[in-house]
């Protein structure tokens, strides 16, 4: 398997990472890239020698996510989540798909009353197509394995009308350590996941919507209940993301909150227990 090949050296890695401390993405066995792509989402896991891409921005932020792969001397991505068909988050993916090798993609099925017909989700779908690849619809309950980590559908529970609660929700597992991950699930699709009974906790989440006040409610923070938040958010952003209610609801005494519009690019990783954050801001 192809996964992650030789790092570049320290020095152009640093300068493209735009960390402010030595990286070295081999230092521990699960590194969390979450990148920053404006008010936007592309999050990058690697487990060992494997890699996996949730979401790649809006359609001009397609080669930039490319380029931080390349840089990491990604060649392959063994899966590839597009956790709802709005360009925000899958835009990009066609040109991910289309620069580098791809084992699995995995989507949501979307009811035909809301199935967009944009130009970035027919563009990414004709990408998966171009590949040879077929959609893998997400459900809840399978399980993937990479390596000792495992990686789990929690949602979408049942179809709703409206795509961000469409979103894929996984978990990630290694050892001790676990991440949720929400896409732009929203209050009822948090309320749905609560009431499903399903493990939801979590040392980090990635807080849905882009911080929004229509995610992340206090029953679903404390069911999750994380001691990092990170959020994918665009500075200045039109939509007033992050919501001043949801961040009085993360800010909690032992709670660390990254943003991407704050902090840049931000790389968590473990070695299972341990918890490292370097950010590029």
């Amino acid at each position: 398997v192809i996964g992650i090949a030789k790092l570049p050296t320290f020095d152009g890695l640093k300068e493209y990472l735009g960390v402010s401390e030595k990286f070295d993405n081999n230092a521990y066995p699960v590194n969390v890239h979450f990148i920053d792509v404006g008010n936007a989402d592309a999050t990058l896991i690697t487990i060992q020698n494997q890699s996996i891409l949730i979401d790649a921005g809006e359609n001009d932020k397609g080669q930039e996510v490319v380029d931080y792969l390349k840089n990491l001397g990604i060649k392959k991505l063994d899966l590839v989540i597009g956790t709802h068909p709005h360009a925000d988050h899958i835009g990009g993916l066609d040109t991910v798909i289309n620069s580098l090798g791809v084992d699995k993609v995995i989507l949501p099925k979307i009811p035909n009353s809301i199935v967009p017909t944009t130009r970035s989700y027919t563009d990414l779908l004709t990408s998966i197509s171009n590949k040879g690849l077929k959609i893998t619809t997400a459900k809840v309950g399978t399980r993937y394995d990479f390596g000792e980590a495992t990686l789990k559908v929690l949602a979408p529970l049942k179809d709703y009308d409206d795509l961000n609660n469409m979103s894929v929700v996984c978990k990630i597992e290694y050892k001790d350590f676990s991440l949720l991950m929400t896409g732009d699930a929203e209050k009822q699709a948090e309320q749905d996941l609560l009431n499903s009974k399903q493990d939801l906790s979590a040392d980090v989440l990635k807080v849905g919507h882009h911080g929004s006040n229509t995610s992340s409610t206090k029953e679903f923070l404390q069911a999750v209940g994380a001691s990092k938040y990170v959020i994918h958010v665009g500075k200045g952003n039109s939509y007033g993301h992050p919501h001043s209610k949801t961040l009085e609801r993360l800010n909690q005494p032992g709670k660390e909150i990254y943003r991407t519009d704050l902090n840049g690019n931000i790389i968590i990783s473990t070695d299972g227990t341990q918890i490292k954050v370097k950010t590029s801001k």
